[in-house]
Order: C-alpha cells, then sequence, then structure tokens
C-alpha cells in the first residue's frame, strides 16, 4: 500500500486587543494627539526572512485595525518576508536612531515629523514603516536608517524591498493608504498610510 505524506501549510492567524498608556510605554505620554482607548494592538502571522512564520504585533488607530490585518494577511499570502514586528514601546527607547540598520516594522509612535513641530501620522496610529533598512526614507543626502544606501538603488529588487505594483502596495491601496515611495519632493519608501502623508 502506498505511503502518503502531507505537508501543512502555514495559515494566517490574527487577532485585535485593547492597549492601555501602560502596555504602550515610552511610545505614548500625555499631550500626544491620540488617546490610548483609540488604539489596537494587532496581532498578526508573518513570513520572517528566515523562511518560518512568526507572530507580530503592531498598534495602530481601532478605526483601522481590521483593515490592516487585511493587509498583512495579503502580505503572508503572498509570502512578502518581514524582519521583525514589535511595537515601538517593546523597544528600548531610541533604539530607532541609535540603530543604523533599524528595521523593525511598526505602527504607533507618538512623535512629530523630524525637523518639524507637526506631529507624525503614526502619532495617530494611522501609518505603517516597512523593513525600513530596505526601505529608507530618502530626501536628497539625508537617508534613514543610515546604514541603508544600497537600497535607495531601488533596481535591486531584493526580498522584502518595496516597489509600485507588487504586492505589498497592491494590499494598502486595497485599504485606501497611500505610499510614501510616491511622493515627489522626497522618497519614503517604508511608510503608508491612511491619509497619504
Amino acid at each position: 500500500m502506498p505511503t502518503t505524506t502531507s505537508t501543512l501549510v502555514p495559515t494566517f492567524e490574527g487577532a485585535i486587543d485593547d492597549v492601555d498608556a501602560v502596555r504602550l510605554a515610552h511610545s505614548w505620554h500625555e499631550g500626544c494627539p491620540i488617546e490610548p482607548t483609540e488604539l489596537d494592538l494587532v496581532t498578526v502571522s508573518y513570513l520572517g526572512f528566515d523562511g518560518e512564520t512568526h507572530s507580530g504585533l503592531i498598534v495602530v488607530h481601532a478605526e483601522h485595525s481590521r483593515t490592516v490585518m487585511a493587509v498583512f494577511e495579503s502580505l503572508f499570502d503572498n509570502r512578502y518576508p518581514i524582519e521583525s514586528m514589535i511595537p515601538i514601546s517593546d523597544l528600548p527607547e531610541g533604539i530607532e536612531d541609535d540603530d543604523p540598520k533599524y528595521s523593525n516594522t511598526s505602527g504607533f509612535h507618538c512623535r512629530v515629523v523630524a525637523g518639524t513641530d507637526r506631529w507624525s501620522e503614526h502619532a495617530f496610529g494611522m501609518a505603517i514603516d516597512l523593513n525600513p533598512h530596505l526601505n529608507p526614507f530618502v530626501n536628497d543626502d539625508d537617508i534613514w536608517p543610515s546604514a541603508s544606501e544600497p537600497y535607495v538603488d531601488r533596481s535591486l529588487g531584493e526580498p522584502g524591498m518595496i516597489a509600485e505594483g507588487d504586492a505589498v502596495t497592491q494590499a494598502f491601496d486595497s485599504i485606501g493608504w497611500d505610499w510614501g515611495g510616491r511622493w515627489q519632493s522626497l522618497k519614503d519608501y517604508q511608510h503608508f498610510s491612511a491619509t497619504g502623508r
């Protein structure tokens, strides 16, 4: 009698939970433009660069939590790899500036736009940065993360890099979020937001 073997196909799992000021730790403070009660903690499956399935966490505005979960389900189904997915509150404060190869995917972070006094869309839980090291912020000679200069060349096409029309931009387009890689005056290849800012 022939022997049959079955291969288990990884399945996406997701959940949505409330957060509070304690859970948000240093990512939120009094005076932020949004209260913790307006945010959700979204748990999603993601494919790591090791080819394994991992569980990630991201904090977003509650009105976007279900559609954000759908985006990450689409990325999982399309086998888009993610380096790590940890809320800013669970990372050492300031690591995004201290680590030149910073590449954590995250959402909510109560901060202003660099060089301005204007709240970032991250401060409203309405923006997500995806694999920053591979998808840097570029404004003339200003590149962040600082060790990401090789990835200013978008023709490299390495796994995890985001390109127009790929599974990532299509997934965010499907929920009405815009991509910073389409901006004209500068490029923010990691950045997606509900407002287009």
